[in-house]
């Protein structure tokens, strides 16, 4: 057996292969052994069917999978030896020449090639990246204190409706003499909020009621969304084309939201037992946990911005060609990745192994190495991210590292850890390695600044 390897053109390579008679012979009788042990054909003991026999009806079959099996480990081995790092797989080579099973002794095989380029990505004081830190105001200071305690408020009953107010009560539906329709809608119990309530003349028809009183209005007026105007009348969305005209409705009750009083009891149930022990203290544990979260969209927009600034850095003319040819052969099966897709999607894959060229080269060359303690951490971050998404922001330190160590033991899981482990090592390098340039910017010029990428 030979393999070597033939530069065509750039990164592009040829490997030819080449499998002799006494590569796979010894192979092949065990194989056709085996099938021979296992064989039951009418007239013969089990076991004793002919050798040439079973060379007859599973010998070709054995031979190409035998064959296929050295190419696959002469390849791989290869590869491995030379240290070839590559982009993509091989791919079947248009040099291939027919090959005959029946009465060939001898194969050559011929692949494509790509090899990742050389490249050396050098980091200094001198590469500036800008980091964008959003301001917290007043104002988003206190949308996420109310954010954080609306979870512990009440609806409580109110004698005045005010914008605030959810009203609920018995609609029926009006004829044009403002009499009760026969047969016309009935909603009893509707919940409806005034705060929505899209006409203001109707809206003060509500700030005017009282508890038990009957007003009349038009609902498709009041409420012109198809959605929520099928919610109140309970009806179908497609019925609610057809209405018109006035409601009356029999106010029952009214509700208001009550925030709930910044006292020992709230900040107990928000972070745990004494944790936090004054309204200071609990604005000012709102407004750091307010900072962190920002950060993460700070540290993602500078991983954006680092990922274009680096990948520039990489001078190689990539393979297109030879890439396209391999997305398509690993995507035979997906039917939406059209020829029309592909050149679509073809610039971001190739500013995707760009960056994948980066990262391998700064991992690599400055020894970035990840550490239990690392995978861990990130895993704890992970768990954290997810609960507070439900609001469970004090749950204990141990049911948090319980929760990180499953995740560690699902597969999974654990290779999204990693690679979320990595990144954050990566990107911590960077910033220690380049000049960051620190610009305070509000929350709508950071959201413009993320829609631009």
């Amino acid at each position: 057996m030979n393999i070597s390897k033939e530069n065509v053109e750039g990164l592009k390579s040829v490997l030819k292969i080449t499998i002799g008679k006494e590569d796979y012979e010894s192979k092949l009788a065990d194989v056709l052994k085996d099938y021979r042990k296992q064989a039951n054909m009418p007239g013969f003991r089990p076991g004793k069917v002919p050798m040439g026999l079973v060379k007859k009806m599973y010998g070709k079959a054995a031979l190409v999978d035998e064959v296929n099996k050295l190419v696959s480990e002469s390849i791989s081995n290869f590869i491995s030896d030379e240290k070839i790092d590559l982009l993509g797989e091989p791919l079947p080579s248009d040099k291939q020449e027919v090959i005959d099973f029946d009465t060939d002794e001898k194969f050559n095989f011929f692949f494509d090639i790509a090899e990742a380029p050389e490249i050396e990505v050098k980091l200094s004081k001198k590469d500036k990246i800008v980091y964008n830190k959003i301001a917290i105001t007043d104002e988003m200071h206190n949308q996420q204190i109310k954010s954080v305690t609306s979870r512990f408020g009440n609806q409580k009953p109110v004698e005045t409706i005010t914008e605030k107010s959810l009203v609920k009560g018995d609609l029926v539906q009006l004829d044009k003499d403002k009499n009760e329709l026969e047969d016309g809608i009935k909603a009893e119990d509707t919940v409806m909020s005034v705060s929505v309530i899209k006409d203001e003349k109707i809206k003060k028809i509500f700030l005017a009621a009282k508890i038990g009183d009957a007003i009349t209005f038009n609902p498709k007026t009041a409420f012109p969304d198809d959605t929520e105007l099928s919610y109140l009348l309970k009806i179908e969305k497609e019925d609610t084309t057809s209405i018109d005209g006035e409601f009356k409705l029999t106010i029952k009750d009214a509700t208001e939201f009550i925030d709930p009083e910044l006292n020992q009891e709230l900040f107990d149930q928000i972070y745990g037992k004494d944790i936090v022990t004054s309204e200071e203290e609990f604005k000012n544990k709102i407004k750091t946990d307010l900072k962190n979260q920002l950060a993460l969209d700070s540290d993602y927009l500078f991983f954006l911005d680092a990922k274009k600034k680096l990948i520039k850095k990489v001078n190689a003319e990539l393979p297109e060609e030879f890439l396209r040819r391999w997305i398509i052969a690993t995507n035979k099966d997906n039917q939406e990745l059209t020829p029309e897709k592909i050149d679509q999607d073809m610039p971001l894959f190739m500013e995707d192994l760009k960056w994948q060229l980066v990262k391998n080269d700064l991992i690599k060359k400055n020894e970035i190495k990840l550490e239990e303690a690392d995978l861990l951490e990130n895993a704890k971050k992970s768990t954290r991210i997810q609960f507070a998404q439900y609001g469970l922001t004090n749950v204990p330190d141990e049911h948090i590292t319980n929760y990180a160590n499953d995740m560690l033991k699902n597969e999974e899981q654990s290779k999204q850890v990693v690679e979320g482990a990595l990144h954050d090592k990566l990107i911590a390098f960077i910033k220690e390695a380049v000049k960051m340039d620190v610009k305070e910017v509000t929350h709508d010029e950071f959201s413009k600044l993320f829609e631009n990428k």
